[in-house]
């Protein structure tokens, strides 16, 4: 095994384990956390795969943005650490073995399409970037967008500051 193969199964392990303890853990304050490793997890299998773009978009936009979002919300949110409420029902089991068989036949219909076990063909320009980073600001192209999601991002942290706050 290569040192890159090592990495990666280092990588993924640590990615299932920590997205295993986002839906087990009782505390939503740990889960919020434990979904930060999960994330930082799938930067390091983008960075293995050198997919630098992704890996810059997952850290600033799900770690650095959604996950301190999801941690400022539980933070606000009142009595957040007193629930006692069950973690998992009792039909677990049930909803395990129904996402095995979903997965497992999924993966014997992909593996029978052509190409299933094939990289693509061609590989990305080495220009894309700069004209990907171009077209979020150009006003013919994607500017719009972009600052629409802005907007509602700033909207929804101010709605959840008036929520949270006390009367």
């Amino acid at each position: 095994m290569t040192a890159q193969q090592i990495a990666f199964l280092v990588a993924a392990a640590g990615t299932l384990g920590s997205a295993l303890l986002v839906a087990t853990v009782r505390n939503l304050f740990h889960a919020a956390l434990w979904l930060v490793v999960t994330l930082f997890g799938v930067a390091v299998v983008f960075a293995l795969l050198e997919a630098d773009f992704l890996v810059v978009a997952q850290v600033a936009l799900y770690i650095g943005a959604i996950a301190i979002l999801i941690i400022f919300a539980v933070m606000l949110t009142q009595n957040i650490m007193q629930t006692a409420a069950a973690q998992a029902n009792r039909q677990w089991l049930l909803s395990a073995a129904v996402a095995v068989v979903f997965f497992l036949g999924l993966w014997l219909i992909l593996r029978q399409m052509p190409g299933f076990n094939q990289l693509p063909a061609g590989s990305v320009p080495p220009d894309s970037l700069p004209r990907l980073g171009q077209a979020m600001v150009a006003p013919d192209q994607f500017v719009l967008p972009f600052e629409v999601a802005s907007v509602l991002l700033v909207a929804a942290m101010v709605g959840s500051i008036l929520v949270a706050r006390d009367k």
